[in-house]
């Protein structure tokens, strides 16, 4: 919450209050346009059904009703119905995160509401409500401006217009007009301040703004699929394929040698299913949504999916000083005025006389309610020190801004006094641009600058303070026009965040570089690296310096300079562009509007949320809620962890498919009797479809995730290496539960119970490869000190409804099963972990020769 008062002419403002606010949204209805149809439950449902497995599970029932097995279809079609509902149920999870991430990425406003500025969504804006305005905003609704300076609106969204026009103030409460010309007091939904800032009260929302009368969408969060889901739907696609002409093949193979069509069908039908491995775009979409809604729990708003895979690929880290490595908590420790030093700190009372004017000009040049960090450590200190004097000014009247430009980083207030016939220009900015306004001499400038080498030296921003004099009326176009005098310097200490050393020491144990920029001075800028743990730190590339090399020379520096100061946003590109040139994949941190190139360049642009204009995060595939560097650390990891994750799911899809695959087609070779029906593989689907998504993705990140180098940005997740091993997991389960089946005639069994028992025998198998596959370092044991709820409630899921299938006489006799003892289920249990104890051998071994089967090392 910010108070109000540093816009003239509006400080008894109170805005609606929130009651008010909530009774118009909810009579009127949100500020936003109307989407497309929302999908349905039935919607859902529908698409579902239209999966290959669904199709197939819906198939055999109906062959089943058709040859009078009505038990075995209606036991299949209720399968159908659950494996429907959970899929349904992860279905509309994924499309709950996916909207709150909309909720979450829409376009804020800042509102006036109960006399204090809050920054809501803008589908939250109401008519009535007071929005304040600033340069790289988003114009969240059509508005009547009440106050402004120097606003410059980007209408071309509207009008097509490419210059943009200025804004004027309101004289009167009057209706919104239409757009186009300058000087109007109406600004509209969408479109973009370019310039100044101001205060207007909303007259339209939604539909009956100008862009909603013409039927413009806002610009919302995307759920485009990603290059990597077209990938696996296309290899979905093939395996439905094979899995068809094998289905083909095999019931006409079984009817030839057995005379059965009907059974030929339901054979190839079930075969069909054991092959096409549908989970995976399941995965990939559930992956990637709750991926993002969990880094949404993080502070770290996702706006574009797939940059979640290129997390996992980061080598650097490009960020800038003020706020994301410091607290951007400014506070001013020393002055400097007449050639005097003085400190500040939390004992002072007092400000020596010869400092007053230092003060005074400083806060005459900044707002009276400000924003800036800067600035409001300049309005605490001159409350503190200045109270009761004649130097604070609050009844003097602002006339003009000059606002800071790229040639010239320093601006000026100028102030009309109730009784001075002059006008007061107070102006603050870098130091060499305050030295410039004042026309100083070279030796005046040298001792000025030794000056600020000093603070700078200390840790310190240092910002340069003049004033002038001006007679009334007519105001020059520049600021070089008035006659500065130099006042003196002031420097601020803006700590370094508490979390910030760790998370670089985090950052090169992972192989991660980072990169500071910054517009500060180069001294202070390595005082802030070394305190940072940045290294080498000791080089020091500056804007003038990017200036004048060629890209060329940049590319070949940059790989050992880690320290940019005095740089401008826009230079920010190059920086970018000479990192890639490396191929280095580039995190690219900005908050500004002139940041957006760098952001939309860089492999993840990631927008400061605090304090970043809405034209960054518009750019950016990320938004920091918390500004801290920290949390770009954490998403990092959260990106390797998701990928990591995704692996895992992946070996584990490849894996339980080769033995339900080969259980289907051997027995029908061989002329065996068929061990595996539709139903066997909708039970197993009930394990398979769980698993792979909600407990691989919730599976935590491993211990070493930060510890191994980055993933190349081109490395799949379908690599050889994985897919082998992964089969040869699946094979050794087929294996074990052939044998099973195979051995269990010459125990006596009868064939009902060798189904039960090589049947009983997978499920455990399965319920095996999952928990072998939740690392491929560590062994079940040591990973059972690691929770994962989801796969306690899947295994015991699982177990339960085995054991209904086993001893409930319906269930058994649907599934045609025998009757299994306690030995047989011992016999079982011990098979399914012969199954996967190579596996876990093979860890052993690996690691105790320093080697890793892991996909997830890169």
């Amino acid at each position: 919450m910010v108070k109000l008062g540093h816009y003239s002419g509006i400080e008894n403002i109170k805005g609606l209050s929130s009651q008010e606010a909530a009774e118009r949204l909810k009579a009127e209805g949100y500020n936003e346009l109307p989407a497309g149809k929302k999908r349905t439950f039935v919607d859902t449902a529908l698409d579902v059904i239209k999966e290959p497995m669904f199709l197939l599970l819906i198939a055999a029932g109906a062959i089943y009703l058709l040859i009078g097995d009505f038990e075995e279809a209606l036991m299949l079609l209720g399968f159908v119905f659950v494996v429907v509902g959970i899929t349904i149920y992860q279905e509309r999870k994924v499309e709950r995160a996916l909207e709150a991430l909309k909720s979450l990425s829409s376009p804020r406003a800042l509102v006036i509401r109960d006399g204090v500025a809050s920054r809501i969504p803008g589908r939250e804006v109401t008519r009535g409500d007071v929005v304040i305005l600033a340069e790289g905003d988003r114009v969240p609704a059509d508005a009547l401006v009440l106050s402004c300076s120097n606003l410059l609106i980007d209408e071309s969204l509207l009008t097509g217009e490419s210059m943009p026009v200025r804004k004027g103030q309101a004289e009167t409460d009057i209706a919104i007009g239409r757009p186009g010309g300058d000087d109007l007091p109406f600004v509209y939904s969408s479109t973009l301040v370019v310039q100044g800032h101001g205060v207007a009260e909303v007259k339209s929302t939604g539909v009956h703004t100008e862009i909603g009368k013409i039927g413009k969408a806002l610009q919302i969060l995307e759920t485009e699929k990603t290059q990597l889901q077209i990938e696996t739907e296309r290899l979905v696609k093939a395996f439905a394929a094979i899995g068809m002409a094998v289905c083909v093949t095999i019931i006409v193979i079984y009817a030839l040698t057995r005379g059965n069509w009907l059974n030929g069908v339901l054979t190839g039908l079930t075969l069909a299913m054991a092959l096409i491995p549908e989970e995976i775009p399941v995965v990939l979409t559930i992956f990637l949504a709750l991926g993002a809604w969990r880094m949404s729990k993080h502070h770290v708003l996702t706006r574009q999916l797939k940059s979640i895979q290129t997390l996992g690929s980061t080598t650097v880290l490009s960020v800038d000083k003020t706020g994301t490595l410091t607290m951007n908590k400014m506070a001013v420790r020393k002055i400097y005025a007449n050639g005097k030093f003085f400190t500040v700190d939390e004992t002072t009372v007092v400000l020596p006389e010869p400092f007053h004017g230092l003060m005074e000009f400083s806060i005459l040049a900044s707002q009276h309610d400000p924003f800036d960090p800067m600035e409001k450590a300049i309005k605490s200190a001159g409350e503190k020190l200045l109270g009761g004097t004649e130097h604070l000014h609050d009844n003097w009247t602002l006339v003009q801004e000059y606002a800071l430009s790229k040639k010239l980083l320093a601006l000026s207030h100028v102030w009309a006094s109730p009784s001075g016939s002059d006008l007061v220009i107070a102006s603050k900015g870098a130091p060499e641009a305050v030295f410039d306004l004042c026309h100083l001499g070279e030796s005046d400038i040298a001792l000025l600058s030794s000056c600020v080498q000093e603070m700078a030296e200390d840790g310190l921003r240092v910002l340069g303070v003049a004033r002038a004099y001006f007679l009334k009326p007519d105001l020059p176009a520049d600021q070089h026009d008035y006659d500065f005098q130099f006042i003196g310097l002031i420097g601020f200490s803006d700590p370094l965040r508490p979390m910030v050393a760790g998370a670089v020491k985090e950052c090169y144990e992972a192989g991660l570089r980072t990169v500071m920029i910054t517009g500060d001075y180069p001294v202070t800028a390595q005082n802030i690296a070394r305190q940072a743990g940045i290294k080498p730190c000791d080089e020091v590339i500056t804007g003038h310096e990017l200036e004048a090399i060629s890209d060329d020379e940049l590319k070949d520096r940059i790989r050992n300079v880690n320290v940019f100061a005095r740089v401008a946003p826009e230079q920010k590109l190059r920086i970018v562009n000479a990192l890639k040139r490396n191929c280095d994949i580039v995190v690219m941190t900005g908050d500004g509007v002139n940041d957006a190139p760098a952001l939309k360049s860089a492999h993840i642009g990631i927008a400061m949320g605090g304090r970043g204009t809405e034209v960054a995060r518009e750019a950016a595939a990320f938004v920091l809620l918390d500004d801290d560097f920290s949390t770009i650390v954490q998403a990092v990891k959260m990106g390797r962890r998701i990928f990591d994750n995704l692996k895992k799911a992946m070996a584990y899809i490849f894996a339980v498919h080769v033995p339900i695959a080969g259980m289907s087609l051997l027995p029908v070779l061989l002329g065996w009797p068929i061990m595996l029906f539709p139903a066997h593989i909708a039970f197993l689907e009930l394990i398979i479809d769980p698993v792979c998504s909600v407990v691989y993705e919730a599976e935590p990140e491993e211990k070493d995730v930060m510890k191994r180098p980055p993933k190349k940005i081109n490395e799949p997740v379908f690599d050889g290496r994985t897919i082998l091993l992964s089969i040869l997991q699946g094979f050794v389960v087929f294996i074990v539960v052939l044998a099973v089946y195979r051995f269990a005639p010459m125990l006596g069994e009868s064939e009902a119970q060798a189904r039960a028992l090589a049947f009983t025998t997978l499920v455990l198998a399965n319920l095996g490869l999952v928990f072998t596959n939740r690392s491929w370092s560590r062994t079940i044991p040591e990973m059972l000190t690691t929770p994962n709820n989801a796969l306690l409630w899947v295994s015991a899921a699982a177990i339960f409804f085995l054991g209904l299938s086993l001893y409930v006489p319906f269930l058994a006799s649907a599934f045609k099963f025998g009757q299994l003892h306690s030995v047989d289920l011992i016999i079982c249990l011990m098979a399914s972990i012969v199954s996967i104890l190579w596996f876990e051998v093979l860890k052993i071994i690996n690691r105790r020769f320093g080697k890793n089967p892991s996909p997830l090392k890169a």
